[in-house]
């Protein structure tokens, strides 16, 4: 097991590192970002892609069903300059009433939607959440792609380290995994992510039917957060392989998504 999956003080801090210089940035080029904005992230966990949208200025509010890791977010964020211009909440999404909670500018969703059952009913979920100009930001690992199965939190180096095992039939899957040693939690939560492993594909149909647009789109062959990780700087998806439909899953580590509410004035959308 890597070691930011046991200090999550350290997975705090990669996270708020490349939020601030990649994901802050790629959501500017779109909309102004500052003084007033509302910025809902959904499934912050312990709150590492909070600090850089408080320090512009925004006002933020944080949910997760994770009362652990939100007490962390609360502790990490605890001397924060901007703290209370930030609500944290230990709730299931779907339990939140959207008047209550009132609209936003932006939502910020990043590692999180390939772990959401039932994607398309979530998504669709969001939308009276969001203001008519709003955005929202998707950062995920498509399914196929070489970890796609977070199988690089198992406790056995090896599996930790094994690319693609997590594409095997579930029993076998499971079996693997119980030969190397992980936890019955273990499994069972890498098990979760096989059924809720979200591909390319499969993420643009669900933006269709909902009728979002997509105003940015951009296909990572490097993870803009592997340079915090492992030295490694970002790096754009080869044309050739980011319009292969399907096998550039198996390629793609990071998927980015900048999404508009379905009655926005058409934009054109990016590449």
């Amino acid at each position: 097991m890597q070691k930011r999956h046991q200090d999550r003080q350290l997975y705090f801090k990669e996270q708020s590192l490349t939020t601030r210089k990649y994901v802050l940035p790629y959501i500017q080029k779109h909309k102004s970002i500052g003084l007033g904005t509302r910025v809902l992230e959904i499934g912050c966990g312990e709150g590492g892609n909070i600090p850089p949208f408080l320090e512009a200025g925004c006002s933020v509010v944080g949910i997760d069903v994770s009362k652990p890791q939100v007490e962390r977010a609360r502790e990490f964020l605890a001397d924060h300059p901007q703290r209370d211009q930030l609500s944290l909440i230990v709730q299931d999404i779907y339990e939140v009433d959207p008047q209550a909670l009132g609209t936003f500018d932006l939502i910020v969703m990043r590692d999180v939607i390939e772990h959401i059952p039932d994607q398309e009913r979530f998504m669709g979920f969001l939308k009276p959440f969001l203001k008519t100009d709003g955005l929202i930001f998707f950062g995920f690992p498509p399914w196929y792609m070489p970890f796609g199965g977070h199988q690089q939190g198992c406790r056995n180096k090896y599996l930790s380290v094994l690319p693609w095992f997590h594409l095997l039939p579930t029993s076998v899957y499971r079996r693997v995994l119980r030969a190397g040693g992980e936890s019955d939690g273990k499994i069972e939560h890498l098990l979760a992510n096989k059924r809720t492993g979200i591909s390319i594909e499969r993420f643009q149909r669900i933006l269709r039917k909902l009728n979002y647009q997509t105003i940015d789109r951009t296909l990572y062959l490097f993870n803009p957060n592997y340079e915090v990780k492992f030295k490694l700087k970002p790096v754009v998806q080869l044309p050739i392989l980011r319009n292969a439909i399907f096998i550039r899953n198996f390629y793609t580590t990071c998927a980015y998504y900048l999404v508009g509410h379905p009655d926005l004035p058409k934009l054109p959308a990016g590449e």
